[in-house]
């Protein structure tokens, strides 16, 4: 069953089950180790559709960057949703 969840919501949801500001560093040495997990995924090109479980596929370490992206952004207490638009902005005069 998948149902659509916003930024801001996947934010709280992070956060009401992982905050721990004083980890401030541990949170990006994480996030570090996953986006090396993602780079051997996607050179075996592991697929969840292949396998029948999301374990060891790029689905998997894809949703473990982004769940530590959201905790570092948490523990700055930084709105990833109005970063978002602003980024947007700015995108659109740079590459117009």
């Amino acid at each position: 069953m998948e149902k659509n969840i916003t930024i801001k919501e996947l934010q709280n949801y992070i956060k009401a089950k992982d905050y721990k500001p004083e980890l401030k560093n541990a949170y990006f040495q994480k996030l570090i180790e996953e986006v090396g997990e993602l780079a051997e995924v996607l050179r075996k090109d592991k697929r969840l559709e292949q396998q029948g479980t999301i374990k060891g596929t790029i689905e998997e370490e894809l949703y473990d960057v982004l769940y530590y992206v959201i905790g570092l952004a948490n523990v700055y207490d930084i709105d990833l949703e109005k970063c978002f638009y602003l980024k947007e902005e700015l995108n659109k005069e740079k590459y117009k």
